[in-house]
């Protein structure tokens, strides 16, 4: 497999992993007991870490495109 191969893939996981985090958070929020306290920052991050993930791969099958 390529490497143009499987960037796509590493993007839709990212992409899922991130949307993932952003229901487990919501969910966690509208329960607002204690997992919310212990782990909303921890979740935040993880999104933003994901999504940031996402748009760099997502930028690099652009710029592979060429």
């Amino acid at each position: 497999m390529s490497t143009s191969g499987i960037l796509p893939i590493i993007l839709i996981i990212s992409m899922l992993l991130a949307l993932l985090m952003v229901i487990v958070g919501v969910i966690a929020m509208a329960k607002n007991g204690n997992f919310n306290k212990k782990h909303s920052n921890k979740l935040m991050r993880m999104r933003v870490l994901f999504q940031g993930i996402a748009v760099f791969v997502f930028a690099a099958i652009v710029y592979l495109s060429r």
